[in-house]
């Protein structure tokens, strides 16, 4: 089953803030429902949301009632700036919404015409993620060697994307061609992706996993017991500096520091040439109350007036990658003048 999809004229998600504890479906046909849906996470992952947001101005396209191509491109126009605006960090949003509304300003007929033009495109867009998510994880699974241990951050399987999945699917591809692969799954507070949403997805293609904490990631790492580090990437800068979630700086520079290899995964619709360099990347600060209401044995961890601070993401430099997944290949250093051979 997909991640994002449209059946009956609704949009339909898996709930991901819910998992592993239940599986549901959730419908949407209002794109300001979409976009809610967006910031809290109901779906995410850079591919995901970015389907998610194209479908949701498919919604917008049927929601409202404008009889004329004009009014009705009005009326995207504004549902697209509210699902841009739902996270900032993921490039893959306002790439997809770009996409869509290029789109529409190309249809000459009717509203409806332009109505079904919008979704097509979107399924279009849906349809083409899954088939890119399959030619990245060939390439990437040759990278694994058969008896690799391999570090994981974040979820960034079938569930971030609208099916398959970037970092996590290469791990899936490498499992299915036959290698004997095991993973260490960080938990990646405070939202905990990787041991509510990695481990469940693992469990469902039987690759042996287990979870670890963050900062138990350096000890793997020294003592010899993690060969690969894999993760995912929300932006990627022309100069290969890649903002991923939270953690991913600090696990890079433990194997980096430790010779072991750190691949990122990445369509290249999250690569953005625009950007020279990661420091341009906007890091979205969430809610903190995702850090203090984490609870230990059923009691809260941080004392009743604590403050705290989430950002979501953080900026991995490039010097620590050793290289970066494409489905168009693996590109390697010296990423500023690489990456530009692998975006068409």
């Amino acid at each position: 089953m997909r991640t994002v999809f449209w059946e009956n004229n609704e949009l339909k998600m898996i709930d991901q803030r819910i998992l592993p504890a239940r599986f549901e479906i959730v419908s949407y046909r209002s794109h300001k429902d979409v976009a809610f849906a967006i910031t809290d996470m109901v779906v995410r992952g850079a591919p995901a949301i970015g389907a998610a947001a194209a479908f949701g101005l498919a919604l917008a396209g049927y929601e409202t009632a404008s009889s004329s191509t004009s009014s009705l491109l009005a009326d995207l126009g504004a549902a697209a700036a509210v699902l841009k605006a739902s996270r900032p960090t993921a490039v893959n949003l306002a790439w997809a919404v770009d996409r869509i509304m290029r789109v529409a300003y190309s249809v000459t007929g009717s509203a409806d015409d332009l109505r079904s033009a919008v979704l097509v495109e979107a399924q279009k867009l849906a349809d083409e993620d899954v088939e890119i998510n399959k030619r990245m994880a060939e390439h990437g699974a040759a990278l694994i060697d058969d008896g690799d241990t391999i570090i994981h951050h974040c979820n960034t399987g079938a569930l971030a994307t609208v099916d398959w999945g970037t970092a996590l699917g290469v791990i899936r591809t490498a499992h299915e061609q036959g290698k004997r692969i095991h993973v260490l799954v960080d938990e990646t507070r405070p939202r905990l992706q990787g041991a509510r949403l990695t481990a469940w997805e693992l469990e469902q293609y039987g690759i042996p996993y287990e979870i670890i904490s963050d900062n138990m990631s350096g000890y793997f790492l020294k003592a010899g017991k993690a060969q690969k580090v894999f993760f995912g990437a929300d932006r990627v800068a022309a100069n290969g500096d890649v903002a991923n979630k939270i953690g991913s700086y600090m696990l890079a520079l433990a194997a980096h520091d430790n010779n072991v290899p750190v691949y990122s995964v990445v369509p290249t619709s999250t690569i953005d040439l625009s950007l020279a360099h990661g420091d341009l990347i906007p890091i979205e600060e969430r809610n903190m109350d995702e850090v203090l209401g984490i609870q230990f044995h059923g009691e809260p961890v941080a004392p009743k007036n604590a403050k705290a601070r989430n950002p979501a993401f953080d900026v991995t430099p490039n010097r620590l990658l050793s290289g970066i997944v494409t489905e168009n290949g693996v590109v390697y250093p010296p990423f500023d003048v690489n990456l530009k051979q692998v975006v068409f």
